[in-house]
């Protein structure tokens, strides 16, 4: 007698245990937990409070791999540049025994909640650093690597080991990029658009980045792909927005872009928008508390941390997770 599975085949995969890398739409049946299982897409795209600074600053350092893993360092704490580290596990900030050697804010900061990088900055205000420091998940160091070009608001993305520093203020607007091979600075191909307290794409590499929005020293909604060796002008945001140092996470394909100032001084956004690599998208989900001067973990476009800066009126303390599309595979039930 024929069968079904004779004539047709099997459908869904009979499986001892879930596949390492499903595709969306892929079922299965693992065998093991009898269960069917479904792989699909997520659709959350929110941002939900965290645990709160322990400490008010703005303009500071931010580094991470996502919501659950952040670094915090430096920034301008009521009259001052401050040392201080922090440490987030998802829930809450712990203050680290490390220091950084120097007080700086407004500098560009990249990499991971246990290898991070600092470079640029000022130490009082109007003032520009050439300096670099760098944390080890244990404790920060100067290497005698410094910028060749001194600024302060500026972008940076990569790790630390492998970063790239973009444009900022000299005090005045620059379009100069270097990039950072763990022991010197080389400066590479500057910004076709000059500005400084931008956003940038801080989970990209030193050879495939964004440069996002800035001031020109107009709000600036201009969006730049960098190849590793050359800057190429791609679609704009849809908000145009400035005061965003240290701010935006994922990559040159998949990025994420949040917060900032608008036209006038003091005029905060808490707009986030999602790049897809070709365009960018406003999500309906802005921060809840809108803010510029932020920092934030690299993150990814599905998984970011947003933490500090000034809303206007005042520094806040607040942290708010991002959680987007992502992928997950679901157990099928029948009821």
């Amino acid at each position: 007698m024929a069968t079904y599975y004779g004539t047709y085949g099997q459908k869904v995969q009979y499986l001892a245990s879930d596949p390492s890398d499903p595709q969306i739409g892929q079922v299965w049946y693992n065998s093991t937990s009898a269960t069917l299982k479904v792989r699909e897409l997520a659709t959350v795209n929110a941002w939900a409070s965290g645990g709160a600074l322990p400490g008010v600053r703005s303009v500071q350092g931010g580094a991470g791999a996502s919501s659950l893993s952040a670094l915090a360092f430096g920034g301008f704490s009521a009259t001052s540049a401050v040392t201080e580290t922090l440490s987030y596990n998802g829930s809450a900030w712990t203050t680290l025994p490390a220091t950084m050697g120097t007080a700086v804010y407004s500098m560009g900061s990249c990499g991971t909640q246990t290898a991070a990088l600092s470079a640029g900055g000022a130490t009082t205000p109007g003032a520009v650093q050439s300096l670099t420091q760098v944390y080890n998940g244990t404790s920060w160091s100067t290497p005698p690597a410094a910028l060749n070009t001194a600024r302060r608001l500026t972008g940076a993305v990569g790790t630390s080991s492998a970063a790239l520093l973009v444009a900022g203020a000299t005090p005045s607007a620059t379009g100069v990029v270097e990039s950072y091979n763990g022991t010197t600075w080389s400066p590479v191909t500057s910004l076709n658009t000059t500005r400084y307290a931008l956003a940038t794409s801080k989970g990209g590499t030193n050879t495939a980045a964004l440069a996002i929005g800035g001031w020109l020293p107009g709000a600036s909604a201009s969006t730049e792909s960098w190849n590793g060796s050359a800057w190429t002008t791609v679609n704009s945001l849809n908000t145009a927005r400035g005061s965003m140092s240290g701010s935006g996470s994922g990559t040159q394909t998949s990025a994420l872009a949040f917060g900032g100032e608008v036209n006038a001084p003091g005029n905060a956004t808490g707009a986030t928008e999602l790049w897809n690599g070709t365009s960018w998208t406003s999500n309906p989900n802005s921060l809840g508390t809108a803010r510029y001067n932020l920092a934030s973990a690299s993150g990814s476009q599905t998984s970011s941390l947003a933490f500090g800066g000034y809303t206007g009126t005042a520094v806040v303390a607040n942290t708010e997770e991002w959680t987007g599309i992502e992928a997950q595979t679901k157990t099928v039930t029948v009821s």
